[in-house]
């Protein structure tokens, strides 16, 4: 009896399930890990927020400011940080964003939970405030904070290019 092609097959499949488990591996990498880079934020102008008076962004206090961003794509920032003002106080003083949707971040940024951000977003226990518009054409940078003072801030689409 010959077991030639059966062997043959089984070290075809073999190599298929080899290179698919590379491909995978190295597709992993680059979207959760390869171009992404710490932030290095000024100090003092770490975050900031575009008040109700002006078109100009300005520095809001905060502290433990933590970020990474990517060269390769202008919606890859992300951002998570205190800050001591109230929810009041940046209603009263900052422009709010409606439709601010966060974007997931790789899994190596713990401190950034895009789905509990949202949800917090979509019941008010956290609101969204402009941050920098057109920081990239077409793309805005939002900031959301929660009463406790915690905060978040990423990019995404502006009107320009949705829909």
């Amino acid at each position: 009896m010959n077991a030639g092609p059966v062997n043959a097959g089984k070290l075809i499949v073999g190599a298929i399930v080899i290179v698919a488990a590379i491909a995978g591996a190295v597709l992993w990498y680059t979207a959760e890990r390869a171009y992404y880079t710490p932030v290095a934020f000024q100090p003092g102008a770490e975050i900031r927020l575009v008040p109700l008076t002006s078109d100009q962004p300005e520095a809001i206090i905060v502290s433990g400011v933590e970020g990474i961003d990517a060269d390769s794509s202008p919606i890859k920032f992300r951002a998570c940080f205190t800050t001591p003002l109230t929810l009041a106080t940046l209603t009263e003083t900052y422009r709010d964003y409606p439709g601010a949707e966060p974007l997931v971040a790789p899994s190596g940024f713990d401190c950034f939970d895009a789905d509990a951000i949202g949800r917090a977003l979509e019941t008010g226990e956290a609101l969204a405030f402009l941050s920098e518009p057109n920081i990239h054409p077409g793309v805005d940078r939002v900031v959301a904070v929660f009463a406790d003072g915690r905060a978040y801030a990423w990019q995404q689409l502006n009107a320009q290019f949705k829909d």
